[in-house]
């Protein structure tokens, strides 16, 4: 028996409600596999024992993914105190000029193709049901979806970067020394491949151009580090 479909369960299944956190993720994600695989195969070329590529890859590690959490919050912080700010101006506009915010709200539903008499008659009857919530949604542009949340995204991109991060540090510890840049590149080309290819299955979009976008922008920043470990080695 299929399960009733409803306006919450309709909404919850589109791609778009995954657009914060998976952002924050991805982001994460491919800047632990391509900045710690960048330093390990800098340092690899350049380095004839494994301990300086391990010292290097660790290090990189812990400081990439706490830089990533805490420049995340901030970043985002800095966008909801702005919401904020916006909403605030709203709340003293809407008591101080009811008629002009109602006339401003009704031009938002015109320009979106209803007529100008049903246009003020929606303004109206949304203005009624909740004047401020209609305002941040309709003229801010504010919604649920697009609402920052600083600690949400901060965790998501530590722990992703911290994810991404780990693997190229697995690749420094069990392969050898000779030739290490060569196995940290083949294997974060295949770790790139499945992080494209998650991110773009989660998301809902092509599986190939999110594999290539990924992978070819990771492979040239593998190819500059590797080349600055050989000419300064």
């Amino acid at each position: 028996m299929n399960k009733k479909l409803t306006l919450d369960n309709y909404l919850d299944s589109h791609y778009i409600h995954r657009s914060n956190w998976l952002r924050a993720a991805v982001l994460g994600a491919n800047d632990g596999i391509i900045s710690i695989s960048s330093l390990a195969i800098g340092v690899a070329a350049a380095s004839l024992t494994r301990e300086p590529v391990l010292l290097a890859t660790v290090a990189g590690l812990v400081a990439g993914a706490l830089s990533m959490a805490a420049g995340e919050y901030v970043s985002v912080s800095s966008q909801t105190d702005t919401e904020k700010a916006d909403i605030e101006r709203e709340k003293k506009e809407l008591a101080e000029m009811p008629e002009e915010e109602l006339n401003i709200l009704a031009q938002i539903y015109e320009k979106r193709g209803l007529k100008s008499e049903t246009a003020m008659q929606v303004a109206k009857e949304l203005t009624r049901a909740d004047a401020l919530g209609t305002h941040i949604r309709d003229e801010l542009g504010i919604n649920e979806i697009s609402k920052a949340n600083p600690i949400q995204a901060a965790l998501a991109s530590g722990a992703a970067f911290t994810v991404g991060g780990v693997l190229p540090l697995f690749v420094v510890l069990f392969t050898p020394i000779n030739g290490m840049e060569y196995w940290l590149y083949g294997f974060t080309t295949i770790f790139l491949i499945i992080l494209g290819a998650t991110a773009a299955k989660t998301g809902g979009s092509n599986v190939l151009k999110g594999i290539l976008r990924i992978t070819v922008w990771g492979t040239i920043a593998m190819g500059l580090s590797a080349f600055a470990g050989y000419l300064f080695g």
